[in-house]
C-alpha cells in the first residue's frame, strides 16, 4: 500500500484550507494517509484532520516551532517523513511551503514540483499539471526513481469534501534541535483580519485605474458586502499606495478565488498569470481594448467609480433577501 504524508498548516484551532484540500483528494484513494504539523497547538487539530482522511497526525508542539523557522521546520518534517517512509508528501504552495519544502527536498534528496494546478490520483499513483511561462502553457508531471516526492499544490484548486466520523491516532515527534543557524526575534503581522490572498474565495483587486490610494476605500466597501479580500496590481505596489502583501501577479501572489473582481486594471501578462486560475473573472475598465477581458468571464466597460457603487448595492440586495 503506498503511504502519502500530508503537511497540514493552521492557524489558531483551525486547518488551512489548503490542507483539507490535500486531504479531500486522497481520501478515497486506497493509499494510507498520515498529516504533520507543527507548532503550539498542533495536537488539537489532529481531530479536524481525521475527520478529513488521515489515520495518523505525527505532531510537534515545541515552542522552538512557535514561528516559523526553516531549519525547525525542516528537521521536525524530515523527521515526520523518517517515521513514515511516504511513498509522496503534499502540502500547499503557500509563503511558507515554497520556502519550507525545497529545503526538506534537498535534505531527502527528492524531486520537488510547486504551483500546482490539477491532481490526478489514479490507483496509488499520483500526477499533476503546473503552468509554465506565465500561464501560457502547462506540464503533466508523474514521478519516477524519485525518493518521497513533494507536491506543492496551490490553495483553492481541489474540491473539499464533506467531513466524517473519521479519527486519527497522533504521534509525538521529538522536538527539533537547538544548534540552529536560524533565530527569529520578532514576527510583524499585518493588521488585516481578512484572509490572505491566496486562501481567500473572492477577491476584489485594484490597478491604476483607481488614481489614488484613498480610493481603495471603495474597494474597501465591496470587498466588506462580499466577505472579500483586496489585492492590488504591481503599478499600485510600486506606486505605494499599498503594501506588497497585496501584490497579485508573477511577482507577488498568485491566486485562485472562486470570484476575481478586477478593477481599473488593464490586464498586463505579469498579473494575469497570478489570477488566471480564478473561476469566474469580472472585469472592469473603462478602456474596451484592456488585455483584462480577454480573460475575463464577464467584462464591464465603464468608469470603475460609477459601476463599483452600484454593483455593492445590488450585492447588499441580493444577499440581504
Amino acid at each position: 500500500m503506498s503511504k502519502v504524508l500530508i503537511f497540514a498548516e493552521y492557524a489558531g484551532d483551525k486547518v488551512k484550507k489548503g490542507a483539507l484540500e490535500l486531504l479531500s483528494a486522497v481520501k478515497d484513494s486506497g493509499m494510507e494517509i498520515a498529516a504533520v504539523t507543527l507548532g503550539p497547538g498542533s495536537k488539537a487539530v489532529a481531530e479536524e484532520l481525521g475527520k478529513y482522511g488521515a489515520k495518523t497526525v505525527f505532531a510537534c508542539e515545541s515552542d522552538l516551532l512557535k514561528d516559523y523557522n526553516p531549519e525547525a521546520f525542516c528537521e521536525a518534517v524530515c523527521k515526520a517523513v523518517d517515521g513514515f517512509s511516504p511513498n509522496y508528501i503534499l502540502a500547499s504552495s503557500s509563503i511558507l511551503g515554497r520556502d519550507l519544502f525545497p529545503r526538506v527536498g534537498a535534505r531527502l534528496n527528492s524531486a520537488v514540483i510547486s504551483d500546482c494546478t490539477t491532481m490526478t490520483v489514479s490507483g496509488e499513483q499520483i500526477s499533476v499539471r503546473r503552468p509554465m511561462y506565465a500561464g501560457k502553457c502547462s506540464a503533466e508531471v508523474d514521478f519516477q526513481n524519485s525518493t518521497s516526492p513533494i507536491i506543492l499544490m496551490r490553495p483553492n484548486q481541489l474540491p473539499v469534501a464533506d467531513a466524517s466520523d473519521g479519527s486519527a491516532e497522533v504521534k509525538d515527534l521529538d522536538a527539533p534541535s537547538t544548534d540552529l543557524k536560524t533565530m527569529i526575534k520578532e514576527v510583524v503581522k499585518g493588521t488585516s483580519e481578512k484572509l490572505d490572498l491566496t486562501e481567500a474565495n473572492v477577491i476584489v483587486a485594484g490597478g491604476r485605474g483607481m488614481k489614488e490610494a484613498e480610493n481603495f476605500k471603495v474597494l474597501d466597501e465591496l470587498a466588506e458586502t462580499l466577505g472579500a479580500t483586496v489585492g492590488a496590481s504591481r503599478a499600485v505596489v510600486d506606486a505605494g499606495w499599498v503594501p506588497h502583501s497585496m501584490q497579485v501577479g508573477q511577482t507577488g501572489k498568485t491566486v485562485a478565488p472562486s470570484l476575481y473582481i478586477a478593477c481599473g486594471i488593464s490586464g498586463a501578462i505579469q498579473h494575469l498569470a497570478g489570477m488566471s486560475a480564478s473561476r469566474v473573472i469580472v472585469a472592469i475598465n473603462k478602456d474596451p481594448e484592456a488585455p483584462i477581458f480577454q480573460k475575463a468571464t464577464y467584462g464591464i466597460v465603464g468608469d470603475v467609480f460609477e459601476v463599483l457603487p452600484k454593483l455593492n448595492e445590488e450585492f447588499k440586495t441580493l444577499l440581504a433577501d
